[in-house]
């Protein structure tokens, strides 16, 4: 009997940089999933009922933590703000463009508790590659 748990989930605050004005603080919620074991799922709370969900490989914010990386929509690079360690989150899309500052301290918490979960290196373990195949190749039938 197994006790590690399938999921990994963790609330952060968030600063959202506005140029020219102060950030704002944005609550999003991190989750780590055994079922996708190379991304990391984040939920931004945008204050209403809407929630804008963006999913990221695992590896992209681990290296993010200690240097930049990423290319296109979405890049991640440590850094400073207000004297505190962060980790810039910088995401486009055709709706526009937001960068985040996550703390660099609970963010490494959150990656840390998900590589308990499934080590580095080991993710295709935990992949049903026949069963990913069937989903790819199935289609519906013409009507």
């Amino acid at each position: 009997m197994s006790t590690r748990p399938d999921t990994v989930t963790a609330e952060l605050e968030l600063r959202l940089v506005v140029p020219g004005s102060p950030s704002l603080p944005v609550v999003a919620d991190l989750a780590y999933d055994l079922a996708d074991p190379y991304a990391v799922r984040v939920a931004f709370h945008t204050g209403g009922p809407d929630v804008v969900e963006w999913t990221f490989a695992r590896g992209l914010l681990t290296d993010g933590v200690t240097h930049p990386v990423g290319e296109g929509d979405v890049q991640v690079w440590p850094s400073h703000s207000g004297g505190r360690p962060v980790v810039c989150i910088s995401l486009s899309s055709p709706s526009g463009r937001a960068m985040f500052e996550a703390p660099l301290s609970q963010l490494v918490e959150f990656l840390t508790k998900t590589y308990a979960v499934v080590p580095t290196g080991s993710e295709g373990d935990f992949v049903d590659v026949e069963a990913e195949l069937a989903l790819l190749l199935w289609s519906e039938p013409e009507i």
